[in-house]
């Protein structure tokens, strides 16, 4: 059975409609488990790492196709 595909951002604004039938419900379920097993030091530590790694990258250049 296929479901149909909604907007998430319009019709959701206020909260999911869909509950378990959303196609985003998995990634839902594993950042509330992440949430729930993480302690906020460990979250800080997370995103300080990210943090400094994109600090250090080198720059990306973006250059349009068609000049």
């Amino acid at each position: 059975m296929n479901q149909p595909s909604i907007e998430c951002p319009d019709v959701c604004a206020n909260g999911c409609v869909a509950d378990e039938r959303c196609p985003k419900w998995k990634f839902v379920n594993g950042a509330a488990q992440f949430i729930s097993n993480t302690s906020l030091d460990q979250m800080i530590e997370i995103a300080e790492i990210a943090r400094l790694k994109k600090l250090n990258a080198p720059p990306k250049w973006i250059i349009p196709e068609d000049f």
